[in-house]
């Protein structure tokens, strides 16, 4: 799968984001330069992030595109 992975340095939801926790190709991937998520008022916000329900959502569209 072709996506930009996040290096996670410093951010608080690394562990629970498939952009950090997705293996990285063998031959050639993209990362953001910094991780892109931000903290105000002791709010984390990441408009990159993707959780369980966005990988479960890009699953389906996969599937449909796959004619699964």
């Amino acid at each position: 799968m072709d996506i930009s992975k996040c290096p996670g340095t410093g951010c608080p939801i690394k562990e629970k984001c498939y952009r950090f926790k997705a293996t990285a190709s063998e031959f050639m991937q993209s990362y953001f330069f910094e991780p892109p998520f931000k903290i105000k008022d002791g709010v984390i916000t990441c408009e990159m992030y993707w959780g369980d329900q966005a990988n479960s959502i890009w699953k389906q569209l996969k599937d449909i595109t796959d004619d699964k």
